[in-house]
């Protein structure tokens, strides 16, 4: 056993478990010595299914998959991984036995694609292999905490149910999409809408082979369209015939139309593309129901801290008493401010970082490709140089592409940024770049200033400044965006950075209509707010209130000079931020 290993073994008290999704014995059985000889825990399952039944209890450290699986393949084993919110984390290393060459190039790309973090052939040893996975735990290990089992995040079976009146091209049917791990029933025309009315086990999707049905394949389709109707929600995929047109498949209500001449591996793809978009959106239903919940669970709690307010105002004549009680209340609504905001974000940085994963993969994947079209026009130019039409569309096509380019980039900057703001594991102080930082908050906030507020920057500090992130993209959100929220019409909205002795100062200010002077005292205060009911949480400004208090700094806010409000932080040049001083992130107030 490594040096490593046995370290990891004492420090941890107990082996990191892998699962090995692999169907040869043999293979397995070699894979199973080499990572148990290291140290490590090791759960075997023979297909992909089995490893979705399996990852349905307590999720391991690190799943390993071959590419070449019976029934569903590897990458459509990751991309079920990918879909589900309580394993959408879990690291995957992905083995195949392509040995190199365009084919294995091929697999690599296939299996990246489809959300793998790391790729190893097999043939490339027992080093590599260890190296990769290794890496993938150490990358990992600030994740290692699983999320709570919530109804609906249990992996399944996609169910699908086959209409076709021809046996053998209904049991070919069957095999066919049976071999992606999916649940599929075969049924006759007759039978259909009894099969599609079972509500106990509802359906994923419903394939339609319009040509052996006949003349009654569309209004087969019309029926089913209206059974779903009631609540059911499965897709309908139609199979061209030749009596029903695609025009007329999609009329009768079909999702999807595939030609008649479709192969084998055009269906499969087309039914589970539109089986995973259902299964998608049943993940995005269960979280927005589960958002709803804490947005409950918050006005629960402001509604209790009203009442205990109210119970302090009424309570005792002693001046004493009074005072201990305000001081406790005040606790009190300091408490569920932060723990309110830390559900809340919880809950919005898994949302924003699991939409900029699924971004991130076809963009990845389009920006590849938008390379290659570039390059092959290039190589194209000279070769037409000669014709003036040939060489006026390949200058156009150039143009275009290096269009789309800058528009995909654009969108990847976008990611990045979403990124950056989602990452709650910040609070510690750390050297933060002010300029680029603040950049990263007004393109966040370009939805709420528009073209109609212009944002003026004077940076007149260092550009680097020792503080947490949370300073800056929390802090500084919170007040641009109120600034924001109210300015009514056009205005302008200054940015600005100086030092003052020992101190780093930023200074917001605006030309909205100010703070009133009577309620400058409370807007530092849990759940105060001028907005209207509905429109903010009254979180945001006692959030940054929290935040520089941990910097040991000061925030206050006046008249800004010509109208409008200016608020100005304070916080030490080489101040340090105490572990016992840790404050929640909020967004924009």
């Amino acid at each position: 056993m490594s040096a490593e290993t046995a370290m990891r073994r004492e420090t941890t008290g107990e082996a990191a478990r892998i699962l090995l999704v692999e169907d040869s014995d043999t293979q397995a059985l070699q894979l199973r010595r080499m990572l148990e000889g290291e140290g490590f825990a090791v759960t075997r399952a023979a297909t992909a299914e089995a490893a979705l039944e399996g990852l349905n209890g307590p999720l391991p450290a690190l799943v390993i998959a071959d590419y070449h699986l019976p029934g569903m393949n590897g990458d459509e084993l990751v991309r079920r991984i990918r879909l589900n919110v309580r394993a959408r984390a879990l690291p995957v290393l992905m083995l195949t036995d392509a040995q190199g060459g365009a084919h294995g190039g091929d697999l690599e790309r296939q299996g990246l694609e489809s959300g793998a973090d790391a790729y190893a052939p097999k043939s490339a040893g027992r080093e590599l292999i260890l190296l990769r996975l290794r890496a993938l735990l150490r990358r990992n290990a600030g994740d290692t905490e699983a999320m709570p089992d919530a109804p609906g995040t249990a992996f399944r079976r996609a169910r699908l149910l086959l209409v076709d009146d021809s046996p053998t091209h209904r049991l070919w049917l069957s095999s066919l999409l049976a071999g992606d791990g999916d649940s599929v029933e075969a049924v006759g025309s007759t039978e259909a809408e009894a099969a599609a009315l079972r509500l106990d086990d509802p359906w994923d999707g419903v394939l339609v082979n319009l040509a052996g049905l006949g003349p009654e394949g569309l209004a087969l389709c019309g029926r089913l369209d209206a059974i779903r109707a009631q609540g059911s929600g499965f897709r309908i995929v139609a199979l061209e015939g030749a009596r029903a047109s695609p025009t007329a498949a999609f009329e009768a209500g079909a999702d999807d139309v595939l030609p008649a001449e479709a192969g084998a591996e055009a269906i499969r793809l087309r039914v589970r593309a539109l089986v995973r978009r259902k299964l998608l959106r049943e993940e995005n239903r269960r979280i927005e129901v589960a958002m709803r919940e804490q947005l409950r669970e918050v006005e629960r709690a402001r509604a209790e801290a009203a009442s205990a307010e109210a119970r302090a105002a009424l309570t005792g004549a002693l001046e004493r008493a009074n005072t201990e009680l305000e001081s406790t209340n005040k606790a009190l609504r300091d408490t569920q401010g932060k723990l309110v905001q830390a559900a809340k974000m919880a809950s919005l940085g898994e949302l924003v970082a699991g939409i900029a994963h699924e971004i991130n993969n076809p963009l990845a994947f389009i920006l590849a490709h938008q390379g290659t079209v570039t390059r092959l026009l290039a190589q194209v130019a000279p070769r037409v140089a000669e014709d003036p039409e040939a060489r006026q569309a390949v200058e156009k096509a150039a143009h275009r592409a290096e269009s789309m380019t800058l528009g995909l980039r654009r969108i990847q900057e976008l990611v990045l940024n979403l990124r950056k703001f989602s990452r709650l594991d910040e609070a510690g102080a750390q050297e933060v770049d002010v300029p680029e930082a603040i950049s990263t908050v007004l393109v966040l906030l370009t939805h709420k200033l528009s073209d109609r507020i212009v944002v003026e920057r004077h940076f007149a500090a260092p550009r680097i400044l020792r503080c947490s992130p949370a300073l800056l993209n929390q802090v500084v959100m919170n007040i641009i965006g109120n600034a924001a929220d109210a300015i009514e019409g056009t205005g302008r909205v200054r940015v600005a950075t100086r030092t003052e002795g020992e101190d780093y100062v930023i200074e917001v200010s605006d030309t909205g209509p100010g703070v009133p002077e009577a309620i400058r005292a409370r807007i530092f205060e849990p759940f105060f707010t001028t907005k209207p009911v509905g429109s903010g949480t009254g979180l945001g400004l006692s959030i940054a209130y929290a935040v520089v208090e941990a910097h040991h700094g000061s925030i206050a806010v006046d008249d800004a000079p010509g109208g409008g409000a200016r608020f100005t932080i304070h916080v030490p040049l080489e101040g340090r931020i105490p572990p016992e001083d840790q404050f929640p992130t909020e967004g924009p107030a």
